[in-house]
């Protein structure tokens, strides 16, 4: 079972972690992804502090197991007499920011209360094994219960964090100042939680998105940017970019130096990128339907524009849903031969046990979510990316509660930050298909779901394909993400990645900490994937421009400008759609 409230190690035999270690992966099946973040985004938080009546049957297990709490309660007990008299064992996790200051270890009033506090949300997790519940309920409980005990560690609360303390002595209590206007701008808006990063030091455009090209065509629903050749020859084959609908499309050009667009540019991949227009209350009816048919314009004008017969395609998170879903509807009218390549990166299409996600969301809840973004037309960006904050509390929400409100510093300027913060807007029409999609899980059967008339089969799917997950994504699960390789009529090259969910994406060349796992074979297991694996040093972005180079022909020669073939350049990159 994972930690209620991961931070916990205990120091035995001269050091060496106890039962849980500090750098240990989450477990498979521990994160939430599409159909609860739809939902809690739509119809709000409530069940993120109550776990309802799986809270009662919690209650009720443990009840009949007396023996097991009170032992539970007297380990507790001499834990916290051992902490009294300053003989406890019990440190906060390596790399756990709450506990970072000097003062938790060196102040003995401030070392005893981090140390009741993580031998609290230790035994409490430990009550939550005990109680054996259906994996559902234990899903529902552990999720209310991390995110109260998160709320109540010391270092949020002014008097029990020596580092706030500390400011208000240095600053006369001008920190606490700071803190309350910066309290009041971030309640004063969506989705009312602590801003996570300094919004005016980027304009995108101008620091992000910046890879020279152009827009080459413009529809009701996306931009097609194609990006100016750097080379003198290119591959033939081009490469399609189709990003998530619930975030802009920058996280693949990222900034100069950590752009995956700029990197394939350098290898000389022609590169074209779709870049989703922000939906309104005007376009409630554009569903799943609407964007993969805007994938099928983007594909045939990248063939216009190259006179290519393939394309490669790369599908991110729910972008990657839509592509697969399309690339299927082409194997079924037998035009799967425009496909060089179909890659997925952090991309969940089998929704079974796919984190709390399956655990938290029924019909009726999905319903009353459906119904208010019906009401208004769309799923507001901003909540959705509240729900993300909260999927990962202390790093998140209370990390920058006690940064920006107690400390009263601002928030850093980065840029994937920046990108996160830069919300869009969900359709009410397609926010309705995804959340049936994953209430149903029926991609993984074929012919359970129909897209622009036709039935779904992924197993038709056979063009060579390449798949990518983050070993830490607390959003798409790596072993969720590896299901999709047993989903396929093809044999996928599954490539496991270092970090999380948006840092797995942007891995540029030059990090000595890069890391990546590959396999030759595609066991249904992932955990016999990952025991047989062999460990690369470096980006997969590199393994992956290979991947594609032997799949993309000869070379030609680059363009002189994007665009030609009747589709000329419309404006520069990153386009309008970006702004809105």
């Amino acid at each position: 079972m994972a930690a209620t409230d991961t931070t916990a190690r205990r120091r035995v035999n001269g050091g060496a972690p106890g039962q849980r270690a500090a750098d240990d992966e989450a477990p498979a099946g521990q994160s939430v992804p599409l159909d609860l973040l739809l939902t809690d985004a739509a119809a709000g938080p409530v069940r993120r502090w109550t776990p309802g009546v799986a809270g009662v049957k919690a209650a009720a297990r443990l009840a009949r197991r007396p023996r097991r709490v009170a032992g539970r309660s007297a380990a507790l007990a001499a834990e916290l007499a051992r902490i009294a008299a300053g003989r406890s064992d019990v440190a906060p996790a390596r790399g756990d920011r709450r506990f970072a200051d000097p003062g938790w270890v060196q102040n003995p009033a401030f070392r005893r209360l981090g140390q009741t506090y993580l031998a609290a949300a230790e035994a409490l997790d430990r009550l939550l094994c005990d109680a054996g519940l259906e994996w559902s309920d234990e899903r529902r409980v552990r999720f209310a219960a991390e995110n109260v005990v998160s709320a109540l560690a010391p270092s949020n609360f002014p008097l029990t964090n020596p580092a706030v303390l500390k400011a208000a002595i240095e600053t006369g209590g001008a920190n606490f100042v700071t803190g309350a206007r910066h309290f009041a701008s971030d309640m004063a808006r969506s989705p009312r939680i602590p801003s996570m990063v300094d919004t005016s030091q980027f304009e995108v455009g101008r620091d992000l998105a910046v890879t020279e090209g152009a827009v080459v065509l413009r529809t009701p629903v996306f931009e097609l940017l194609q990006y100016a050749s750097t080379t003198p020859a290119v591959r033939e084959r081009p490469l399609l970019v189709v990003p998530p609908m619930i975030n802009k499309f920058y996280v693949t050009d990222l900034a100069p130096g950590r752009s995956m667009v700029e990197h394939l540019v350098g290898a000389g991949q022609q590169t074209f990128a779709i870049s989703w227009r922000n939906p309104g209350s005007e376009q409630a009816d554009w569903g799943l339907d609407t964007y993969a048919q805007a994938v099928l314009d983007a594909l045939g004008a990248v063939e216009q524009i190259t006179g290519g017969d393939r394309t490669h395609v790369l599908g991110l998170c729910a972008g990657g849903i839509t592509l697969a879903s399309t690339v299927a509807h082409l194997a079924a009218i037998g035009e799967q031969d425009r496909i060089a390549g179909m890659t997925l990166g952090v991309c969940v299409l089998d929704n079974e046990r796919a984190g709390t996600t399956s655990a938290f969301v029924d019909r009726r809840v999905a319903e009353l979510a459906m119904a208010d973004s019906a009401r208004r037309g769309y799923l507001d960006g901003r909540a959705l990316a509240g729900v993300f904050a909260w999927l990962r509390p202390n790093d998140l929400i209370w990390n920058y509660w006690v940064n920006n409100y107690l400390l009263g510093k601002e928030p850093p300027a980065f840029d994937i930050l920046f990108w996160n913060a830069d919300t869009t807007n969900l359709p009410a029409a397609l926010h309705r298909d995804f959340l049936e999609l994953s209430l149903s899980n029926a991609l993984v059967r074929p012919g359970a779901m129909t897209l622009l008339g036709t039935p779904v089969d992924l197993s038709r799917i056979t063009v060579d394909t390449y798949l990518v997950a983050g070993i830490s994504d607390h959003i798409t699960p790596w072993h969720s993400c590896y299901r999709s390789s047993q989903l396929l009529g093809s044999e996928p090259r599954f490539v496991l990645s270092t970090s999380g969910h948006i840092a797995a994406m942007v891995n540029p060349p030059g990090n000595p900490k890069a890391r990546y796992q590959t396999n030759t074979a595609n066991p249904p297991d992932p955990e016999e994937w990952l025991r047989t694996a062999t460990q690369q040093n470096g980006t997969w972005w590199d393994d992956w421009s290979g991947w594609l180079g032997d799949r993309s022909g000869g070379e030609t020669q680059a363009p002189a400008e994007p665009g030609g073939a009747g589709l000329p350049p419309l404006g520069p990159a990153p386009g309008t759609y970006v702004r809105e």
